[in-house]
């Protein structure tokens, strides 16, 4: 068993990205500048968001956090993405989700400007993702995407189990290791809450994608010997074992699927910690947009 190391990965993104930023510095060009709209104090939200400021910052980008209270109008949101969406100093920025349930996502999303949409959410980003197409991916299923081919695990006619179809990792991911490249070429059976016979689809699988939020719910006897298993979920549960009070917990049950399988990622320290690498990847590539 091989642990899909995603904090050394990103890690080595960074660096990369890094020298990039240098190179563009002595040839006299824009340095990359990323923003991020946060809207409430939703905890998970702001440790997230604090990770890509402080990631800006070590690889020399320029960073904006907008704030805004949970008593923001959906008006006043919307006007906040349209002054990003023209000011030439932001070369990308991201609305955080989750938002307060009075404002519209899809309006969010459809308001931001798809050369500005680092997240890799707007229709028209998507729809050029399906196609093939030279955009932003969204950050989360690019992640999965590039540490497979860190890795240089085979994926050619494999069969991949993705579990959840969410518009956020599932279903981007799902076409994208369906898609004519590599990593790609899979055969993709994408799996929900109305899925029967579930245990029997994850046994054929080569490639588990587990994106429920559904705290170790994939087990021993759902996996095939030498199976390649990347954990998206990530479930703070409370416990008096920890002295923070809590653990963090992905789809997957680590200890007894592990030894299981050929590859797969921890949590923490898999797919999460290639989230922001890629976000940076992306906000690197909006500059030449």
């Amino acid at each position: 068993m091989i642990l899909l190391d995603g904090k050394k990965i990103a890690d080595q993104i960074k660096a990369e990205i890094a020298q990039e930023v240098i190179q563009l510095k002595a040839a006299g060009k824009k340095i990359p500048h990323l923003a991020a709209i946060l809207v409430g104090h939703d905890g998970a939200s702001e440790t997230y968001v604090a990770s890509k400021v402080k990631s800006c910052e070590k690889i020399g980008f320029g960073s904006s956090l907008i704030r805004f209270e949970n008593t923001v109008t959906e008006s006043e949101l919307l006007k906040k993405i349209d002054e990003l969406n023209k000011d030439k100093e932001i070369d990308g920025f991201i609305v955080q989700l989750p938002l307060p349930n009075h404002i519209s996502v899809d309006k969010v999303i459809n308001a931001v400007d798809p050369k500005k949409d680092v997240d890799g959410f707007h229709p028209a980003n998507v729809g050029k993702m399906t196609l093939g197409l030279p955009t932003f991916l969204p950050a989360t299923p690019y992640g999965i995407i590039e540490l497979l081919k860190r890795y240089t695990i085979e994926t050619s006619g494999k069969h991949c189990v993705v579990l959840g179809r969410s518009n956020i990792v599932g279903t981007p991911v799902s076409i994208l290791l369906a898609r004519n490249a590599y990593p790609g070429n899979c055969t993709v059976t994408l799996c929900h809450s109305k899925t029967k016979n579930l245990k029997e689809m994850l046994l054929q699988a080569d490639i588990i994608i587990a994106a429920l939020g559904k705290p170790e719910f994939v087990t021993a006897d759902m996996v095939k010997q030498g199976a390649v298993v990347v954990d998206v979920g990530i479930t703070r549960i409370n416990t008096d074992k920890n002295p923070k009070g809590y653990e963090i917990k992905g789809d997957v049950k680590f200890d007894e699927v592990a030894p299981k399988c050929s590859y797969i990622t921890p949590v923490p320290g898999g797919v999460g910690a290639m989230t922001i690498a890629m976000l940076l990847k992306n906000t690197l590539l909006a500059v030449s947009k």
